[in-house]
């Protein structure tokens, strides 16, 4: 009996036309670390009463399709899940190009993705999908990686690929060394650590219907969140914290000129850190910052994408 791998596993992706219709063709595969994107069904103890102790069989309950994908940092690929993330982007340049993304838009494309299992015959795909967050850390070394929490409207097990012959594209990883986070423009100084995260907060459509699946997963009201760890140098971050005055912050991966990606966060807002000496080592302080609307810029996050493509793959 095959046994299934990890390293055997791949992720196909497609844009859907309407929300849950899987299209048909060739797929995009998508480079990943990890997925746990999976329907599971609950289940309902009877309450009936008067036939004895031993319990009648339980009920089914509804299905929920959600789950976390992690993937590499990537400045092709990543332009695939931020037009899920925040739809479609706008592009200018002749090469490289520029794809403009901003946070706030009305709607948000679905998708269909298949994980397969080659070596168990089994092929999982996942209609209706949307990306509800991505969260990013940034440290000093290591891989950089993006969390995305998605939720789908059902999942439908197959014996073969639906993904046709499926297509990737150049893949040009980032790594924490070729990050930077910034405010008004300079390097913050005395940073250890620093996280971000993009929610849409989607709403799960939960009507009544026969087969337990949902009709949809509309955004509400936007969150960006995160947080920057600093060595207690001086009070430059505390005393804007105080006085409750907003600044901008700029996270950043960039490989060098023609690739990078870059998070401009135009209004976040900075709480009070409590400060604690913890022994004789350096003094930490913690800002878990919260994002709001700018009025400037019309938005709360633009995200800037420059690599070689020309947007199409996006669309």
């Amino acid at each position: 009996m095959a046994r299934s791998y990890g390293s055997n596993a791949t992720l196909l992706l497609k844009r859907e036309g309407s929300y849950g219709a899987i299209p048909t063709g060739d797929y995009i595969q998508m480079p990943f670390n990890r997925c746990t994107l999976s329907s599971e069904q609950g289940l309902i103890a009877d309450p009936v009463l008067g036939q004895g102790r031993d319990p009648l069989s339980p009920l089914q309950d509804v299905i929920n399709d959600e789950g976390d994908i992690v993937v590499p940092m990537d400045v092709r690929y990543l332009g695939l899940w931020l037009t899920a993330l925040l739809g479609n982007p706008v592009t200018t340049g002749v090469g490289p190009y520029t794809h403009e993304f901003h946070s706030g838009g009305a709607s948000i494309p679905s998708y269909s993705i298949e994980m397969g299992l080659s070596q168990a015959s089994s092929f999982f795909m996942h209609q209706g999908v949307k990306v509800n967050t991505l969260a990013l850390e940034f440290q000093r070394s290591g891989a950089a990686a993006a969390t995305l929490g998605v939720i789908a409207q059902g999942e439908t097990r197959n014996g073969t690929s639906q993904g046709g012959t499926p297509t990737t594209l150049t893949f040009n990883r980032i790594s924490q060394f070729q990050g930077s986070i910034k405010r008004s423009g300079s390097l913050i100084a005395n940073l250890t650590a620093g996280s971000l995260t993009y929610s849409n907060n989607l709403e799960k459509i939960e009507t009544i219907r026969n087969d337990g699946l949902i009709d949809g997963a509309d955004p509400t009201i936007a969150a960006l969140t995160g947080k920057i760890d600093v060595r207690f140098a001086d009070t430059t971050l505390v005393d804007l914290a105080s006085n409750g005055t907003p600044v901008d912050l700029q996270f950043a991966y960039t490989i060098d000129a023609d690739n990078s990606v870059v998070f401009d966060c135009h209004e976040v807002y900075l709480p009070k850190p409590k400060l604690t000496v913890d022994g004789p080592g350096g003094v930490q302080a913690s800002f878990d910052f919260q994002g709001a609307k700018n009025a400037t810029a019309g938005r709360m996050l633009t995200v800037t994408l420059t690599n070689d493509l020309d947007g199409s793959d996006y669309l």
